[in-house]
């Protein structure tokens, strides 16, 4: 140690009145803060001044166009006599600096899964129109053995990353017990570091395959590093290698994909003996949850008015399902998936239909009209002579229905007999039918007639009567004969 050095550590000392003997007794880190107390800057009351607005200086260079050197003019403003451009930029780095550090963390096999979308995107050419059009990557993997997979989708819609994920857990054999995604849109409705809430068609794909949603906390990209990694490693061994090639589809992005990843995961890892595949094969697929026989289907949700038609309108499809009529004007719950549309009130399923695209029909549950539609939409011959239940009644319809009319023209005919079948006592209708029918007289306007003045009741019905024996009778005997043969009796 140089004489001078002894010489400023001898002047501290004395300074400020320190015993030798007790410095002796000191540790070194406390012997170091004894002598060094630190930088006189830091003791400068400028410093106090910059200190307090260094928090909101970081924060402003968030946002767009602010700069280090924009900041400083406005801290110059303020304070005339502060620290100059390179102290001011000194200390904003080092209070950038100053992070809390990170931990490792340790991953349990087969527990989590990690989600994001890459950046960038992959481009194909559309084959008919030639336009650029652009694919969305869906990266995923696993932290304990950083197995990961990647895939092209449309775009980041709620649809298209539900399809994703389905893929990867078919891939992946298997379901690990959480799932972390970044704050993406078609995973988080709203973002928030304690409580994000989660869309409802990721949470129903979650309870599908027995899993757990915990979204990565905003703005901290170290709680999905790997995942981060992964995305990195997918621009490096993916779309670097493919970057001169021009492909026509996603189907054609996707087949290098499974390819490229396959490679990417069957390749040595630095610093280890194994490669992800084997890591996640020996360690991690055996203790994945086993995944469910039946295919998850996104469910939409809505809420809508039963009209006074009782069906309600999907707007989406813009088509029209019935719904009990005694739900005419109330609210109802709709759960649709791509192939059933199911219609709840007050947690009661009271319909479910086959989803339809046909724009501006019917889907029609026959059940849930009132009886006087239900006769309305059941209308047809046969169902007339069904309805009639007395062979008199059928046999007079089945001649109505026989006459060179459409049947639609008939209806109202037959519905006025039903009327009158139900008004008149049966022995005195059918025998007003049965008049109808011997006149061909096939009308409503006859029978109602008939039965208001009782003229059936002067239809005799005819006696047979046997002719009288005489001898002027000719026989058959007589007309067969070849030659008439004339007795006259004398």
């Amino acid at each position: 140690m140089s004489k001078n050095t002894v010489k400023a550590y001898q002047e501290k000392i004395d300074r400020h009145h320190l015993d030798i003997n007790e410095l002796l007794m000191l540790e070194d880190n406390e012997l170091k803060a004894a002598l060094h107390a630190g930088s006189p800057s830091f003791k400068d009351t400028r410093y106090d001044d910059l200190k307090s607005q260094l928090d909101y200086y970081l924060k402003e260079l968030r946002r767009v166009g602010v700069t280090r050197k924009l900041l400083w003019e406005e801290y110059r403003a303020r304070y005339p006599d502060g620290y100059s451009l390179s102290q001011f930029y000194y200390h904003l780095s080092q209070h950038a600096h100053s992070s809390k550090g990170s931990l490792p963390l340790e991953h349990t096999p087969g527990e989590a899964l990690f989600i994001d979308f890459a950046g960038k995107k992959m481009k194909y050419t559309d084959r008919e129109t030639g336009e650029i059009l652009e694919a969305a990557v869906f990266v995923a993997c696993l932290p304990y053995s950083d197995y990961g997979f990647a895939m092209a989708v449309e775009s980041q819609q709620m649809s298209e990353f539900i399809r994703a994920l389905k893929v990867c857990l078919k891939t992946l054999g298997g379901v690990p017990a959480v799932w972390v995604p970044d704050n993406l849109k078609a995973a988080i409705t709203k973002p928030d570091r304690y409580e994000p809430s989660i869309t409802r068609a990721m949470e129903d794909c979650a309870n599908h395959y027995g899993a757990t949603v915990i979204p990565a906390r905003v703005r901290h990209p170290q709680d999905k590093a790997l995942v981060e990694n992964q995305v990195k490693l997918v621009y490096q061994r993916v779309f670097a290698t493919v970057r001169d090639r021009q492909f026509f589809s996603i189907h054609e992005i996707n087949e290098v994909f499974v390819e490229r990843m396959l490679k990417h995961n069957q390749t040595r890892m630095q610093q280890k003996s194994y490669c992800r595949e084997e890591r996640f094969l020996a360690k991690e697929k055996p203790l994945l949850l086993a995944l469910p026989e039946q295919e998850f289907d996104i469910k939409y949700y809505c809420s809508l008015k039963v009209a006074s038609n009782n069906h309600i309108y999907m707007g989406r499809d813009k088509h029209y399902y019935s719904v009990p009529y005694k739900y005419q004007g109330k609210k109802v719950e709709v759960v649709y998936t791509r192939n059933i549309v199911e219609i709840f009130a007050d947690t009661e399923r009271i319909a479910a239909h086959i989803r339809s695209k046909k724009q501006g029909k019917y889907s029609t549950d026959i059940s849930h009209l009132r009886s006087t539609h239900q006769h309305y939409l059941k209308r047809s011959p046969q169902y007339y002579c069904k309805l009639a239940k007395d062979p008199t009644l059928e046999k007079f319809f089945k001649l109505i229905f026989e006459q060179n009319k459409p049947p639609e023209q008939l209806y109202r005919t037959c519905d006025g007999l039903l009327s009158l079948k139900r008004k008149f006592e049966l022995q005195h209708f059918k025998k007003a039918c049965q008049v109808a029918i011997d006149n061909r007289v096939l009308s409503y306007t006859f029978v109602k007639n008939t039965l208001a003045n009782k003229t059936f009741l002067n239809q005799e019905e005819e006696q047979y009567k046997p002719f009288p024996q005489h001898n002027n009778i000719r026989g058959k005997g007589y007309y067969t004969q070849a030659s008439i043969n004339f007795n006259i009796d004398e």
